[in-house]
Parts: C-alpha cells; structure tokens; sequence
C-alpha cells in the first residue's frame, strides 16, 4: 500500500499558519490534499495536523487528518508517527506548502521504489534561474551521474562537477527506511541549515533523485504567498 502524508505544523518558523493562509478561498494545505488525491498511485492520504485550530479550521472540507505530537523534530518524523502502525510499503511526504503539487510527480516518485534498491527518493526541477541559485529560501541539489543526491544546499553552486537543480520537497521512503531514518538522531548539518535531508547523506542513505520541469515553487513567505496568487488569481 503507497500513502501519502502532508505534514502540517501550524507554528512555521518563517511563515507561522501559512498551512492555513487562504488561496481561493480555501486553506492552502487544502489545496495540496486536492491536489494529492488525484496521484493515481497512493492508496491512501492523510493531513498530519498538530493543534485543535488546524482542525477547526479543515473540518468544513473533506480532509483525511491525523492529530500529532506537537513536538516533532521535522516533517518527516511527524509523517513517520501516523504510518508507524499501517500496512505501508511507500509512503510519500508531501509537503503541505506547495499548493501547486503536480499529483503526477507523486506517482513517478512512487513509481522509482520499482527499482528494488531505492529505499530514499526525492525530486529536483530544472526550471532553476540565477536568482534562485542566491536566495537562501530556495534549496539547491548537487546530484551525480547515477541520479544520487551528492548534497542540498541554501547558498549558491560551489565549484563541482555534477548536475545543479531545484529541489522540490518531496521525499518518498520504503516504510522500513522511514522508520530507521527517523530513529537516527538529527545530525549538526540538519540543524544548521535547517534541511531534514542532510541527516539521510549524513548518515550514508542514499537518496535517489527524479527529475522533473515542475515551475511549482513552495510557499516559505508571505511574499512567496503574494506572488502565487498573483499568478494564480
């Protein structure tokens, strides 16, 4: 069985109860789970929520949620508690900031785990401009000739070989890899630049890369909010 999971902390560092900022009239973690379900791959999906006001707040639309420990180092660990007793093979973290989610991408991401020796797997576009190669809020992937993350960065391209990509947050494990995965401590590299990834490289899980020309970008501030209904509205 592949599920999915939408992560939906409410008290975001950058950007506290964007999960809930309205996009045409619906909250914007609404939008994702919309967006998801139409992934043809995943049998089932959840909202992983973490207070009574995001439940309030989602009753009146038909979402699927799970009431979470407030605590969670990151979205995967939270992704981690509301799969830990169902029967899942894949299971999918899809962010609950990335309104514009391409279910089609899910599906390929799935579709990956085909392969028996992919146990992590993520995605990268290759619509990256130079300005998005200097802002901190957009993460960059270094991936090798084989598709394998070499490292995820904030701060522009460095001198490397390797193909240099937008990283879309979207992780996809085997349910036996997330569960090791989120037993391992979170590494200093995880906590400095604030990318739950690193503990994976940092800990020797490879992470496998689709690619993909995705122009779906993830809402990280109210100006990243501003601009989408921009485009959008």
């Amino acid at each position: 069985m592949n599920v999915g999971v939408i992560p939906a902390r409410l008290k975001s560092i950058r950007f506290p109860s964007k999960i809930l900022a309205p996009i045409l009239d619906k909250p914007m973690v609404v939008h994702v789970y919309e967006r998801a379900q139409k992934a043809a791959k995943l049998d089932e999906l959840y909202v992983a929520i973490d207070s009574e006001e995001t439940a309030e707040a989602l009753k009146p639309y038909k979402v699927n949620t799970v009431m979470t420990f407030p605590d969670h180092l990151s979205g995967t660990d939270r992704v981690a508690e509301v799969v830990s007793e169902l029967d899942a093979d894949i299971v999918v973290n899809i962010q609950g900031d990335e309104p514009g989610m391409d279910p089609q991408l899910i599906d390929n991401l799935i579709k990956k785990f085909e392969d028996s020796n992919v146990f992590m797997a993520t995605a990268a576009s290759t619509d990256i401009s130079a300005k998005d190669e200097l802002d901190p809020n957009i993460v960059k992937v270094l991936i090798d000739n084989n598709s394998i993350a070499m490292a995820f960065r904030r701060e522009p391209r460095q001198y490397e070989m390797g193909g240099y990509y937008r990283h879309i947050g979207i992780y996809a494990f085997r349910k036996k890899a997330l569960m090791k995965y989120t037993k391992m401590p979170q590494t200093e590299n995880e906590k400095k630049y604030r990318l739950e990834q690193l503990r994976g490289l940092d800990n020797g899980l490879p992470i496998h890369v689709i690619l993909t020309d995705y122009t779906g970008r993830g809402i990280d501030t109210e100006e990243d909010l501003k601009a989408f209904l921009e485009q959008h509205g």
